[in-house]
Formats: structure tokens, C-alpha cells, sequence
């Protein structure tokens, strides 16, 4: 049981770092991915262009928080298991 729970805080602590770098690179990624997009089209309008970047990063700020939430949701809970079986 010990070993299930150390492993599911060791995923939560995976999950929390994922998140972080996806909000904290979001900029970098969302832009990436936009140009790509624009490479792909061979060519788009400046507004439509900035539209799609702005999607982009926000599109990885909420996948990077939901991630985030999660992830210390995961740590919290298994660690909060881990301390009480250790009072037992």
C-alpha cells in the first residue's frame, strides 16, 4: 500500500512540474505552434495571425494550470495518506 501511494505522489509531483513549465512557457509554445500553423497556410492576415497565437497561449496557460491543480491535488492527497499511515 506504502509503495502505491509513494508512487501516486511521485505522479503528482511529475504532473505539478508539467504544469508549471506549460504556464510558465506558454509564450514559447503557443508562438511555435502558431507559426507552424502559419507555415502550413503558406500565409494568413496579421489580425487572424494574432488571433491564432493569442488561442494558442491560452489554450496551453489552462492546459498547464488544469495540470498544476491537479498534480498538487495528487501530491497533497497522497502525502496527506502517506502522514497518516505513518501515525498508525
Amino acid at each position: 500500500m506504502k509503495g502505491n501511494l509513494k508512487a501516486f505522489k511521485y505522479a503528482g509531483v511529475f504532473l505539478t512540474l508539467l504544469g508549471v513549465i506549460l504556464t510558465f512557457f506558454s509564450v514559447s509554445f503557443g508562438t511555435s505552434m502558431a507559426d507552424s500553423w502559419l507555415a502550413s497556410r503558406g500565409g494568413a492576415d496579421t489580425g487572424y495571425y494574432l488571433i491564432v497565437v493569442t488561442g494558442y497561449i491560452n489554450a496551453f496557460v489552462v492546459a498547464g494550470g488544469v495540470t498544476l491543480g491537479f498534480g498538487l491535488l495528487m501530491t497533497s492527497l497522497a502525502t496527506y495518506k502517506i502522514m497518516k499511515h505513518h501515525e498508525d
